[in-house]
């Protein structure tokens, strides 16, 4: 029979040290170059962001706000479609025809409308409840751009949520199918009376 020879590596204190801080070396390396790169590709999609010519709520804000505020949710999806002033509804089409009579809502101009809810009853369709103010609006003025009859209700004492609602309708059915041009445009809006 054959014998084998097995070898037995043992490791010292100092080999060790120098094994452990080599990899952690390695490791820092390979976190400062990740880190390096994900800041130097923020920079690109903020400047790509800041050259395209927006219209937003924050034209109206006083000049003392930081340039630099983080980017909401709602303020997203505003600039996610930033071109859709470009092509008009189906529906505008067909009210702007020569004479035709047009009973299709038209968005409020003023912010004064956008800061409380209308006074009559009926439905209404509520497309988000959040807590921030500015969100609220830039919402709201996402879909005045896309002719949605929509305002901000204040909420009550006890929620402190601001409503982002179209409204109010008459009919359940009206309510309905301005939930469905919601829906299809990819919002998750709920129905209240």
């Amino acid at each position: 029979m054959t014998s084998s020879t097995d070898t037995e590596i043992t490791l010292g204190t100092g080999k060790l040290l120098f094994l452990f801080f080599f990899l952690v070396a390695v490791c820092s390396l390979f976190f400062a170059l990740g880190y390096s790169l994900g800041r130097k590709s923020d920079g690109i999609t903020t400047a790509s962001a800041a050259s395209a010519p927006q219209i937003s709520a924050s034209a109206t804000k006083p000049a003392g706000d930081s340039p630099q505020q983080p980017t909401s949710f709602y303020k997203a999806v505003e600039q996610k479609d930033a071109n859709s002033e470009l092509t008009a509804p189906a529906t505008d089409a067909k009210a702007d025809a020569p004479g035709s009579d047009s009973a299709t809502p038209q968005p409020a101009a003023n912010s004064a409308e956008t800061a409380a809810a209308p006074a009559t009853g009926g439905y209404f369709v509520q497309v988000a409840a959040v807590t921030k103010q500015d969100d609220a609006n830039a919402l709201v003025d996402a879909l005045k751009k896309k002719q949605y009859p929509a305002f901000v209700a204040n909420g009550s004492g006890a929620d402190k949520l601001f409503r982002v609602q179209l409204g109010p309708f008459a009919d359940v059915k009206d309510a309905e199918a301005q939930r469905a041009r919601l829906i299809s445009d990819g919002y998750n809006p709920i129905l209240k009376k």
